[in-house]
């Protein structure tokens, strides 16, 4: 449990109130006011709104169906055929598409996308384009095979082409999974060859801060590595020229495969609400990364209702989240095309040329609603960034913090640099449901260093340890009743064991999501970070026995811990801890060994902060490594209450790090 010192009993600043305006043309009034004209429903103000949507569930969930017009075949008897944690199943008897509903009722003049990178200009999709090439790669899918259930994973940066791939996958009714080229090869097979995957979409490179870096070599032992492959799809990125990639019989180019189907009609396979759409990748501590695969009918309902009542947007805005295809936030991004507003994407270095860069993209694209993690608005206050120094951001309305807690001096410098005016909110969820259940609501007032409220049909509340809710509290984050986009199955988990103990072993038939919360008596919350041994970086989430598998790989290294401590305004303090073989020294070129081979093996976020070296890792008489006990200590929670060395194979080890807490206060 998170220390008591953390919870602060006054009322933190006010910083921003939505205006009548605001208010009255908000989606969530609009929905609001659609309940009672259909439903006779009224509800005073959005708390009440909140407490019916986790009460009656069956009720909120049929009314967002129907608000939205979801379109389905067959039909529904009940919203939950189960409400049990894990299993329950959402709209038995339905079928649709998660793609259809990306293009029903859309303009093909309007604008869907616009998209910029380090390698490319500014530029814009209509939506009759991003339908032609849809239609044309799905066509191109179809040619090669690729039916309904098959997987289709792609190694591709944020650019229109992977939004392309995707939507194509899905409207076929196969499944779609992504890693971003910045990943190192062992990583993203790790990955992809858990789901076997039928089609591999692939670049041959990427820029990034100026830099070119060829992947051509990666995606080679990507293809040796998973035998399911039947086609790779390669896209010239970093170099226009198709003719530098090494072609066999099994691959072809992004512009041949466009050209299979090209002029070919856009068509939708209606699959079961609970059909896999995509798989997204979570670590624990052991083992392969999780392949949580979520429903197509689930992330539908999800991200209308947090795209359009959370987010509030409106035909004609853009919307812009710094991501890429590794994380979460990309999925979510993608989503913003559920709604009549466009996308802003972008590839690439957010500190280069310099730190101003995504700043000067929302002044070209006139983005309303900017996205972005709280690292990277730390490091703009750092690097002394002015927003709206020489720009005009006038249409930007709102921004969006995510990743990691934004601390309360990062509310200030917002409303310091972007105006009274701004909303910000700061967000919270995971890549678990694919969506932040904590967060944005256009009709409540904006806390200085707090989330504005608790997600509509998202019962998420702060427990002690024997499973009491509290408020003004700090707690475990627990979801007590089900969402439709909790995973449908982890892959390659046949009897859910791997499931259960994910997420439900600390309080069976609760969803426990391994984070800190305390909800206020004002409805507010607090995130405080991560409550178990997970590493978050820029809201990548990577298991620690991936780190530790890279760093083992350097001879001078016989055992590791790593750790991601908490620390306001920051992303964290990730800390290693390296056991050395005899004669082994830590100098500087050591640490460099160790962090190139994290950086290649895993990724260039999760290089430590710092290294130290230390006797022996604190391990269970079952040799598990202490990893959340250790985290706990070095938080300032005292030893006896972070770990019984009764239950500890090497109890003396655990002083090393209860003496470095001492150190650290």
């Amino acid at each position: 449990m998170a220390d008591s010192h953390l919870v602060s009993s006054e009322t933190p600043e006010q910083l921003w109130r939505p205006s009548a305006e605001l208010v009255e043309r908000s989606r969530m009034t609009e929905y609001m006011h659609w309940l009672e004209a259909k439903r006779g429903q009224k509800f005073d103000g959005y708390p009440d709104l909140w407490r019916w949507s986790v009460d009656d569930l069956e009720g909120f969930w049929s009314s967002i169906w129907e608000f939205f017009d979801v379109q389905a075949d067959g039909s529904y008897e009940n919203v939950l055929g189960s409400s049990e944690m894990p299993g329950a199943r959402w709209f038995p008897g339905t079928s649709l598409n998660y793609a259809e509903h990306v293009f029903a009722g859309k303009d093909d003049a309007e604008t869907a996308i616009l998209h910029a990178s380090e390698l490319r200009e500014l530029d814009e999709l209509s939506w009759g384009e991003l339908r032609a090439q849809v239609g044309a790669v799905a066509a191109g899918l179809r040619e090669l095979g690729v039916e309904r259930g098959d997987r289709v994973v792609a190694y591709l940066p944020n650019i229109p082409e992977a939004i392309v791939a995707f939507l194509a996958t899905a409207s076929i009714g196969a499944t779609w999974s992504s890693c971003s080229p910045d990943f190192g090869p062992a990583s993203v097979i790790d990955r992809f060859a858990q789901i076997e995957p039928k089609v591999l979409f692939a670049v041959d490179g990427y820029r990034y801060g100026g830099k070119d870096f060829d992947r051509r070599d990666v995606v080679a032992e990507l293809q040796a590595a998973m035998p399911s492959l039947e086609q790779t799809v390669l896209l010239p990125y970093l170099d226009p020229d198709p003719d530098l990639f090494p072609l066999d019989e099994a691959a072809t180019t992004w512009p041949e495969l466009v050209a299979k189907g090209e002029g070919e009609e856009l068509r939708f396979d209606r699959v079961p609400f609970d059909h896999p759409l995509w798989v997204l990748y979570s670590s624990g501590t052991t083992g392969l990364p999780k392949a949580i695969v979520q429903g197509q009918g689930g992330i539908l309902l999800e991200h209308l209702k947090k795209l359009n009542l959370h987010v509030d947007a409106h035909p004609g805005d853009r919307l812009f989240w710094f991501t890429t295809t590794g994380w979460m936030m990309w999925n979510f991004l993608v989503s913003g095309l559920l709604t009549r507003a466009a996308i802003v994407l972008y590839d690439g270095n957010p500190g280069h040329p310099d730190m101003g860069v995504l700043w000067d993209l929302a002044e070209r694209a006139g983005v309303t609603m900017f996205g972005t993690s709280a690292s990277y608005i730390a490091a703009c206050m750092k690097a002394g960034v002015e927003p709206g120094s020489g720009r005009d951001l006038s249409r930007l309305g709102a921004i969006g913090s995510t990743g990691s807690p934004l601390s309360p001096e990062g509310f200030d410098w917002i409303y310091e640099h972007l105006g009274a005016d701004t909303w910000l909110f700061s967000t919270s969820g995971g890549t678990d449901l694919c969506t932040a259940f904590v967060g944005g609501v256009a009709l409540l007032p904006v806390y200085r260093g707090e989330l504005q409220g608790r997600a509509l049909g998202a019962a998420v509340e702060a427990w002690d340890e024997d499973g009491n809710a509290v408020t003004d509290e700090v707690g475990e984050l627990v979801v007590t009743e089900p969402m439709p986009s909790m995973p449908v199955f982890f892959w390659g988990d046949p009897d859910g064991s791997r499931y259960r103990a994910s997420y439900f072993e600390m309080f069976p038939g609760v969803w426990r999501h391994g984070d800190w919360i305390e909800i206020t008596s004002r409805g507010t919350a607090v995130i405080y970070g991560r409550s178990d041994s997970t590493i978050n970086r820029s809201g990548v989430r990577m298991g620690t026995s991936e780190i530790y598998r890279a760093v083992l790989d350097v001879d001078e290294v016989l055992d590791a811990l790593v750790v991601d401590v908490p620390r306001p305004g920051t992303e964290g303090w990730m800390p290693l801890f390296v056991v050395l073989r005899d004669g082994a020294r830590l100098d500087d070129d050591l640490r460099r060994e160790i962090a190139r081979r994290i950086r290649t093996q895993c990724s260039p976020r999760h290089v430590p902060d710092e290294v130290f070296t230390i006797a022996e890792v604190p391990r269970t008489l079952s040799g598990k490594a202490l990893e959340v006990p250790v985290k706990r200590i070095l938080m300032g929670t005292p030893p006896e209450k972070a770990a019984s060395r009764d239950s500890l194979a090497n109890p003396e080890a655990l002083d090393w790090f209860v003496e470095m807490a001492g150190n650290l206060d």
